[in-house]
């Protein structure tokens, strides 16, 4: 701390007092003159050939503009990591709601009446609703296998650590769908200005990818195409890929039309038709010794992908990479595949595959101990990660051992030993206490090569009275637009005050490339660091000159500007050692620094109304660098209630029609105030070399213990056996007539 005057201070968040006090204008609020509303015409079947589009006489077409795959001036997908997700169909249907025809009117009433008045005409055909249906392989839907994407690893001698193992223990995970339901629905408007530029504004994580979304659609060059950030009332990952979908929507209409388009979703519209968590199954199969240490894992992990690829390459290779934990495994074997189901396809929240991978190990480490007689927090003891050890993937760890300090942390925080022996002891009444531990990790940023790939790029430049930082790294409620400046006012010298973070913009912001996978502080703050590093030596070479040394930088950078049309500098996150990862062999260093999390949380199990109420929630986390401790606090916890919602009363699922089975917060519950835990949260730091200031990424860390955690503290109450969740009250109640059958 002594080492900084920035760094390391919890301050308060530049946006939060427009927020709170309702000023801030989201893209519903903006004024944009002459503007109609699009919508979307959708398929009401899960599978079928699309035969045409029936436009009703009755309807009036020369009151709106309307847009059908043959309308598309470029070229008929919506670029991602794989281009095989169409923006209209063209010949096939693979989803409930898939997109037909696009039609833009100029109110509400005249959309409502356009859209009802087109109807798709499709021959159904029997569609792939679930991981087992596609593994059955009754239906082809994707390739010849329904495979979309797989990985394999294998390290040491799997068959010899069997061989060796005293016990040997299989269970079966899975985890079900989750909505990001973050506060703002999607929204993307468009509108072209007079030299031809398509300008797309919106909620959004990733300006970059809209722009090369919006630009292969259109058909047109890259100049010609304007993406802006509005501001963005949350995202979770859930607006990663999807406004490359809706900002093509609503460019596509602008252009069809000759007029500015906005789209913004009902509730409604945005969980039946918009991305989510993918559901998993996994199978592991785990030999040990009697003191409880690993000798062999097998894992077989599966992902539902839904209809197209969008994100889901890159959520199984983080689940993938995240199959065996915070736990070294001398012998392992891990296959990992994303399934095609006719389902909307699933795509990015927050932990993208870890969360799902973690659940199925650390449910695995609790039937292990249960086996072998032994304390959970134990066992993840006897086997967490030390330096020197190597993770499946061919990673040599060098880190400190933060799985261990976080769950001894955890423990210490929560009182778990002396907790769980007590829960334990309860033999009857209606209110029943539990306690559960788990523990989690998450690597920062991209996968293997990824980073250095990327070429992550800032600018900072000052206008006279201010320093202006300009990326692409989108403030979407995580802090990034306070991170930020908290970098450059540090590396400068300068006030926080005079220190400004710019919008999103393509046409005046460098690519540091998306605001995904906990890259923004560990790799676009580096970048940021590395630009005004280089302002700094610029201004500093040109104040010796002058003898303008002891100026204060701001009052110097005035100086400059007197002799220079402008001041300003690039900046790169520049990595200490070149990437070792084989793309090929799907092995090597696959992440460049790990932040790490322990949850003790205790809940208390209602056995007449099979309600379950988190009571408190002891959290550590091993951060790097905290840039700014209260929010990096505040990001863990709201991380942590996500994962609880998702592990008890976040149901949605996919009924036989192929439809989901909520599409309001009526029937999708999600944690409020009165089923949030009292917090306790340390953070730990242990400075990563390659991050900036030594940070690592957290805002996907939070979420990715929390489930484990959750359903081990049931078992502790009620001694049920839990395998999957959500764990709503309906499956719980079935749990404990289960476990009454038994005794």
């Amino acid at each position: 701390m002594a080492d900084f005057k920035i760094i390391g201070r919890s301050v308060p968040r530049f946006d939060a007092p427009a927020k709170v006090a309702g000023e801030t204008r989201y893209l519903a609020d903006l004024d944009i003159p002459g503007c109609w509303i699009g919508g979307v015409v959708r398929s009401r079947l899960p599978r079928g050939r699309l035969k045409g589009i029936r436009f009703s006489p009755s309807f009036d077409w020369t009151r709106v503009a309307v847009v059908a795959a043959a309308d598309i001036p470029g070229e008929n997908f919506i670029a991602m990591v794989r281009n095989d997700y169409p923006a209209l169909a063209e010949r096939e249907i693979n989803y409930v709601s898939q997109a037909v025809a696009l039609i833009a009117a100029p109110d509400e009433a005249t959309l409502a009446a356009a859209l009802n008045a087109a109807e798709p005409e499709i021959e159904p055909l029997p569609p792939v609703l679930s991981i087992d249906d596609s593994l059955s392989k009754k239906e082809i839907i994707w390739g010849d296998d329904n495979v979309i994407d797989e990985y394999r690893t294998e390290r040491g001698d799997i068959d010899a650590g069997f061989a060796e193992a005293d016990v040997i223990v299989e269970g079966e995970w899975s985890t079900g769908l989750h909505e990001q339901i973050y506060l703002e629905t999607q929204g993307m408007a468009a509108f072209v200005e007079g030299d031809g530029r398509v300008v797309v504004v919106g909620s959004l994580q990733c300006p970059f990818y809209v722009h090369n979304a919006v630009q292969k659609v259109l058909g047109l060059p890259a100049d010609k195409v304007v993406v802006r950030q509005s501001a963005t009332g949350g995202a979770f990952g859930g607006k990663e890929d999807y406004p490359s979908v809706l900002g093509s929507y609503a460019a596509l209409l602008a252009v069809k039309a000759g007029r500015p388009v906005r789209i913004v979703y009902s509730r409604s519209e945005d969980i039946l038709v918009t991305p989510k968590r993918h559901p998993s199954k996994s199978r592991y199969r785990m030999g040990l010794k009697k003191d409880g240490r690993i000798t062999a894992l097998d894992v077989e992990l599966m992902l539902d992908s839904g209809a197209y690829t969008t994100l889901s390459r890159v959520v199984l290779q983080r689940a993938h990479l995240h199959a065996s934990g915070a736990y070294y495994v001398p012998n392992v074997r891990i296959h990992s595949r994303a399934l095609a189901t006719n389902t909307p396809p699933n795509g990015a929240f927050r932990g993208f595959g870890a969360p799902q991978a973690i659940f199925g190990m650390e449910r695995q480490m609790d039937l292990a101990a249960r086996k072998l007689g032994m304390d959970p927090l134990d066992i993840r003891l006897k086997n967490t990660l030390k330096k020197g050890d190597t993770f499946p993937y061919g990673q040599k760890f060098t880190e400190n051992e933060n799985a261990a300090a976080v769950l001894a942390k955890a423990a210490e925080l929560s009182d778990y030993r002396r907790k769980r022996g007590l829960c334990a002891s309860q033999a009857n009444g209606r209110i029943r206490r539990g306690i559960g531990i788990a523990v989690g990790l998450h690597g920062g940023g991209f996968t293997g090569s990824g980073e250095e790939r990327m070429g992550t790029a800032a600018k900072v430049s000052f206008d006279g009275r201010v320093f202006r930082i300009y990326t692409s790294s989108t403030e979407m409620g995580q802090g990034a637009s306070m991170v930020l400046p908290m970098v450059a006012a540090e590396v400068l010298g300068a006030r926080l005050e005079d220190v400004l973070y710019m919008v999103p913009d393509t046409s005046l912001t460098p690519d540091t490339g998306p605001t995904v996978a906990s890259r923004t502080t560990m790799y676009a703050g580096k970048a940021v660091q590395n630009a005004c590093e280089n302002l700094k030596a610029k201004l500093q070479e040109w104040a010796s000159q002058k003898g303008f040394e002891d100026r204060p930088v701001t009052e110097a950078a005035r100086e400059y500007l007197k002799e220079h049309a402008s001041l300003d500098a690039m900046g790169t996150n520049i990595f200490l050692h070149k990437d070792g990862w084989d793309d090929e062999k799907f092995e090597g260093e696959a992440y460049k620094g790990y932040a790490w999390i322990a949850n003790a949380i205790e809940v208390e199990v209602d056995t007449d109304t099979y309600e379950v109420t988190p009571v408190s929630a002891a959290v550590a986390a091993e951060v790097g660098r905290a840039i700014n401790p209260m929010q990096a606090s505040g990001q863990i916890m709201g991380g942590v209630l996500q994962a609880i919602g998702w592990a008890h009363i976040e149901d949605i699922r996919v009924d036989g029609s192929g439809r989901y089975t909520a599409s309001h917060m009526n029937s999708y519950l999600v944690p409020t105030s009165l089923d949030t835990p009292g917090w306790k949260v340390e953070l730990l730091e242990d400075p990563c070399p390659e991050g900036c200031f030594g940070a690592k990424g957290i805002g996907e860390l939070p979420v990715n213990a929390g489930a484990p955690a959750f359903v081990s503290a049931v078992e502790n109450a009620v001694g049920v056996s839990v395998s999957s969740v959500p764990l709503t009250g309906e499956r719980l109640f079935e749990l404990l007539e289960e476990l009454t059958g038994e005794n």
